[in-house]
């Protein structure tokens, strides 16, 4: 048995390094985690309490963009800035960054949905402030990966310009093409038991929801008291 130590690998989730001291450094290091966050709190917890066609191909089509990632740093195989060695992240590639493809892919596509109309809109000031935060947080996000170290400049960019573009692809793929057969997944056996739906038809889904949960409850009060 060989008892020579081997050099080990992390799991690099949510494994971001910043210098000792850095405050500046320590707030970038959550920052960069936002997708993290989005991942796993949002379209996880979207699934299981919304279960909106549009959300779901929204998560799918970040999950699409991170694999044309994944596959563009395998074949072009570009070197990470020499900070890597510091942070044990010499192992994988860094062109174009995944952190930066993965925020502009969201606030592009988030953008678009406002644009629409789709999902919880509560007038044009909301959607505006909508639109800052995220862009804002992609914006930041950007210029985390190249301050902590992780990615050049040329990378970040790169990362940014491919999600906006497989963003705005996807969007009007799902829109144009499959928006269509909406209605076929909803009423389909697996639709029906995953209890599926999709109310981008609907002007202000909060309302609609409200107003529909106030009248359900107005008529089972009535059937007790009957």
């Amino acid at each position: 048995m060989d008892l020579i130590p081997q050099q080990l690998k992390a799991v690099t989730l949510t494994h971001v390094r910043y210098r000792p001291g850095d405050q500046l450094g320590h707030f970038l290091a959550w920052i960069s985690l936002v997708p993290v966050f989005i991942s796993l709190g949002g379209f996880v917890s979207h699934f299981l309490f919304r279960r909106e066609l549009q959300g779901i191909f929204f998560g799918i089509g970040l999950v699409i963009s991170q694999f044309i990632n994944e596959f563009i740093k395998r074949s072009v195989e570009q070197a990470r800035p020499e900070t890597c060695t510091l942070l044990e992240a010499c192992d994988s590639h860094g062109w174009p960054s995944s952190h930066s493809q993965f925020m502009f892919f969201f606030a592009t596509y988030f953008s678009l949905m406002g644009c629409k109309g789709i999902g919880f809109w509560f007038g044009l000031r909301s959607r505006w402030i909508m639109n800052l935060l995220h862009w804002s947080l992609a914006l930041v996000t950007m210029y985390s990966r190249v301050y902590l170290g992780y990615h050049t400049v040329a990378q970040v960019f790169a990362g940014a310009t491919l999600g906006g573009v497989v963003g705005a692809s996807w969007f009007w793929f799902v829109n144009s093409v499959l928006y269509p057969f909406f209605p076929v997944i909803e009423e389909s056996v697996l639709g029906r038991w995953l209890y599926v739906k999709d109310t981008s038809h609907i002007p202000d889904v909060l309302k609609f929801e409200y107003d529909n949960a106030r009248a359900a409850r107005k008529d089972m009060d009535s059937a007790k008291s009957d």
